[in-house]
């Protein structure tokens, strides 16, 4: 499906808008649902993936660029001119899979820190698209990890909330200047 709203996939020198980082509050505020998908919220969309495949991102959550809204933008092949970016708006998780699976995630949010986050393997995610419609799938492997990571996001989490290894997290965020006080573990 071809996306109404996808920019060509290109680094901006300037990008449309400014990232937030760890130990901002807008990041830990709970986003609000769209009423109305209109052309606000299309343009919306459209400067965040600007912004974030300058930032050489794969995923981008309105509340990382201060935009308290539930959308969030998603592309796993952002160096492949074919593949579309997904648009989701006030995206739920219906399914998770038993399975887990422990990977290696990093966020724009939170620059050059990477660390292993526990998630399930597979999810079913409804959401609306950019058009308004209505919309379901079933999805694995890294785009489950991206959708679940950007809707983290939606609800003021960061994946440092969920790193298990106290040790590793405090060596990183040391290392790139970031408060560990600014971590909220989920119980």
């Amino acid at each position: 499906m071809t996306t109404l709203v996808a920019p060509e996939k290109k680094k901006l020198e300037n990008p449309p808008l400014e990232l937030h980082y760890l130990g901002d509050r807008v990041l830990r505020s709970p986003a609000k649902r769209i009423a109305k998908v209109d052309d606000s919220v299309r343009q919306l969309a459209r400067k965040m993936l600007e912004t974030m495949y300058s930032k050489d991102g794969i995923g981008l959550a309105a509340p990382q660029v201060a935009a308290n809204k539930q959308l969030i933008v998603i592309d796993c092949e952002p160096d492949n001119p074919a593949n579309q970016p997904l648009i989701l708006i006030n995206p739920e998780i219906k399914g998770a899979s038993k399975e887990l699976c422990t990977a290696q995630e990093g966020c724009l949010s939170i620059p050059n820190v990477y660390l292993d986050v526990v998630r399930p393997t597979a999810i079913e995610v409804a959401f609306k698209d950019e058009s308004g419609r209505p919309r379901r799938i079933k999805t694995d492997g890294l785009l489950a990890r991206a959708i679940q990571h950007e809707m983290d996001h939606l609800h003021g989490v960061l994946f440092v909330d969920r790193v298990t290894n106290s040790l590793a997290l405090t060596e990183e965020l040391k290392k790139y200047n970031f408060s560990v006080s600014a971590v909220k573990p989920i119980a």
